[in-house]
Order: structure tokens, then sequence, then C-alpha cells
């Protein structure tokens, strides 16, 4: 039995990791801080905003108060890093509750943070057809589910595990997965012969329809994904994480009942063949997953982006 962490454990020490990440920037401020200072006299700016934990610290040091207003967009949903969070930071986006209780727990003020949701591509929210349509361009059966197999832009976790041990159960389902940017790995999964209807795909930019016409994603527990798979409505199974920054989004997964966190193979086909089985349970999941969506929150991120600059 592999243990889930509990909600209340994915901020532990939040203190004492605050004075660790802020000791180790300060020590690390003398060196990156000509090439701050060299970045902005090239590239100028009315308003600095930072997608990366590592690039607030240092910037925020280099140039002091003799900035523009300087926005952190957290992308992390759950376990955001202490070094997210800078006191001198004019404002804070976070995706959840829990990344704002985090922040104000490494010192900000609530004023600062405002939660916005994690932004992804308007597209998610917005499929170019109705599912059968799409399943039709797909080539995907109609008469059974999908299960919509990821592993990230780089193919990345034991995706050749898992789709061929799903396979093997024979559930009465179709299987479609994308390899990313795993070429060899796409090109191995094309040549072996499958005993369900089985789809393979490389790196896609139509990610949005293939998630609205599946029944179920499978995929590792990354922020972007899991926000898009809210958008769309659909039931997840979680099957891998990176320790420590993904863990949290585990927790936010299953406690809300929107999906089941299956870190070996057997795991991942025992929960498929549950939703199979029981299309009341994955229909429940599929709802719950819609509740958190938040499918605005890339164009509401912009109007506060744009509001710092007094742009309408």
């Amino acid at each position: 039995m592999v243990r889930v962490p509990q909600a209340w454990e994915i901020g532990y020490h939040l203190s004492d990791g605050s004075r660790r990440a802020r000791f180790l920037t300060a020590s690390a401020s003398s060196w990156v801080r000509p090439n701050v200072h060299a970045l902005f006299a090239q590239y100028p700016a009315d308003l600095i905003v930072a997608t990366h934990p590592l690039a607030t610290a240092p910037i925020l040091r280099a140039l002091n108060r003799h900035r523009p207003p300087f926005v952190t967009v957290v992308t992390d949903l759950v376990s955001t890093h202490a070094l997210w969070y800078h006191p001198l930071s004019d404002l804070c986006l976070v995706a959840t509750e829990m990344a704002f209780q985090r922040a104000l727990a490494c010192g900000l003020t609530p004023e600062k943070v405002h939660i916005t949701g994690l932004p992804v591509a308007e597209r998610f929210g917005q499929p170019s057809a109705d599912r059968d349509t799409l399943r039709a361009r797909f080539g995907w059966p109609q008469d059974r589910p999908v299960i919509l197999l990821v592993g990230g832009g780089e193919g990345m976790g034991p995706l050749k595990e898992t789709a061929m041990i799903i396979a093997e159960a024979r559930l009465p389902a179709a299987l479609a997965i994308v390899t990313g940017r795993n070429t060899a790995l796409r090109a191995e999964l094309q040549a072996r012969q499958w005993p369900i209807p089985t789809f393979i795909y490389g790196f896609v930019r139509e990610m949005p329809d293939l998630m609205h016409a599946a029944d179920i994603l499978v995929t590792k527990a990354g922020p972007s994904t899991i926000s898009e798979a809210f958008i769309a409505g659909l039931p997840i199974v979680l099957y891998s994480c990176l320790p420590g920054q993904e863990d949290g989004n585990i927790v936010f997964v299953t406690s809300h009942g929107a999906g089941v966190w299956a870190p070996h193979p057997k795991q991942v086909v025992a929960a498929l063949k549950n939703w199979v089985d029981h299309p009341e349970e994955r229909l429940a999941a599929a709802a719950a997953s819609r509740e958190l969506a938040r499918t605005g929150a890339a164009r509401k991120i912009a109007h506060i982006l744009a509001a710092r600059l007094g742009v309408e």
C-alpha cells in the first residue's frame, strides 16, 4: 500500500523552508546581480512577470526598489516552494486556496495574494466540436469508453509499462496514448500488436480535443495537465509524480473526488476496471473534476496584468 500524503502535511515546516530558501537566494545574489542589471538595461520593461520560483528573488534583490511593478504567477497547484513567495513582490497570483495559505505562511500579506486558478489555453474550455464528432475525426470507437494516457510533453514516467498492462487487461475500452516528444517510444508502441483498439500519438497540438473526446485521463500529477483535465471534465488516474513538488496535487485531486492515486500499473488497471464496470462512479468523478475547473484563469490573469499597466 502506497501512502498518500495528507493535506495538512503539504506545507510542513513552512517557516523553516522559507528561511532556508531566503538564505540560499541571498547567498547567490551577488553572482546574478550583474546579469540581471544587464538584462533589464537591454530590455527595459514597464511590468515584470515571474513564472518560475528561481527568477523571483534574484530579480527583486538585484533591482531593489528601482524597478517597475513585479508580479509573480505561481505555476504549481499546491506544493508550492517558498521561493515563489518574496515579500518585495507587488502581487502574487496563485492557483488554489492551499497555495494562498502557503503564501501567507511564507510571509506575504493577504492583499498581495489573489487566487486566479492556473493559466491554461482557453481551447480546453472550447472544444472544436461535440464528442461524437471528435471521436469520428480521430477514428475512435463510439461504443466503448476511451482511456487517454499521457506523460507530459516529454513522454515522462512509466508510460510504456502502464500502456502495456492496460492493454493486456483487455478491458472493454479503447486506449489513446500520447508519447509527446519521445519519438523512440512512439515508434516502439506503433510497432506492437494491441489486443484492444489503441491509437498512438506523438507531440500533439490538439490536446483539448483529445481530452474532450476521451472518458478517462491517466497521467502524471503535473499541474497543467490536471488543470486542463478539470476544464474538460475528465476523471483522472494519477500514476506518477515528482516527489515533493507534485505531492500536493495528488491530495488535491483525490480529496475532491476527481480522481485516484495509482502509482503502480496494476493499481491503474484496477482503477480503470472499476470506472469501466461502474460508469456512475466515473461520471461522479467527472462531475467533481469539472467543479474544480477555473476556465477563465488565463484571461483573468491577463486583465490583472493589464490593470497594473493602466490598460483597459
